[in-house]
């Protein structure tokens, strides 16, 4: 069951929430001690009292039910559902392919019913490996990026450990180090990799 993180009554807490209950704790000392509202006490305790001895022996009462109405009138018929799933395992199209198929339905309805079936995705076995488009020759296609990094007269507390050598004087202009920067180049063809430290981002080579 997956619980938001700052939930603030989590299973562990629901139980202890029915357990001072139980122990005669009113609704509202309960809730108060819980950090919750008395309404949300009382739905627990209500949740307790309805539960099977199978479900307070499991736990099942404590998880969160679906928000998934009872009725739903415009849902996809169960034929229909058949039909799109042996499409998608007969083709293995996705859901455009397979809503033009013979299904009738749009394509995000499609999906929707692949989804509900677990079949939406391909096994990763299937997939094959990806595309890695490269051209033909070196020096055809050059891929280049200038990342800067900021210089530093001492090695600071990330690397040493130490925060009690901290100082401020790093923000004064005359006592700036400045920045380097790294320019990069990558062939595509060869995946060759150059890289060079200049004083400029726009910085030019003679």
């Amino acid at each position: 069951m997956r619980v938001h993180a700052n939930a603030k009554l989590g299973p562990a807490g629901r139980l202890a929430l029915v357990g001072l209950i139980d122990g005669g704790c009113s609704l509202r000392t309960a809730a108060r001690a819980s950090s919750v509202s008395v309404a949300t006490a009382h739905r627990w305790w209500y949740r307790w009292q309805n539960a099977s001895a199978e479900a307070r022996a499991s736990g099942a009462w404590l998880e969160d039910r679906s928000s998934r109405p009872r009725r739903q009138p415009k849902r996809t018929g169960v034929e229909i559902e058949t039909r799109i799933c042996a499409v998608r395992r007969a083709t293995g199209w996705g859901p455009r392919l397979v809503a033009g198929a013979a299904t009738g339905q749009s394509h995000s309805t499609v999906w929707k019913v692949l989804a509900r079936h677990g079949i939406s995705r391909r096994p990763a076995g299937e997939r094959g490996a990806p595309n890695r488009y490269e051209w033909p020759c070196p020096g055809d296609l050059l891929h280049m990026d200038v990342c800067r990094y900021a210089r530093f007269r001492r090695p600071g507390h990330r690397a040493t450990g130490d925060r009690s050598q901290r100082s401020r004087q790093w923000m004064r202009p005359e006592t700036r180090v400045g920045y380097d920067y790294a320019h990069a180049v990558i062939d595509d063809h060869s995946r060759l990799a150059y890289v060079e430290l200049l004083d400029d981002e726009c910085a030019r080579r003679p």
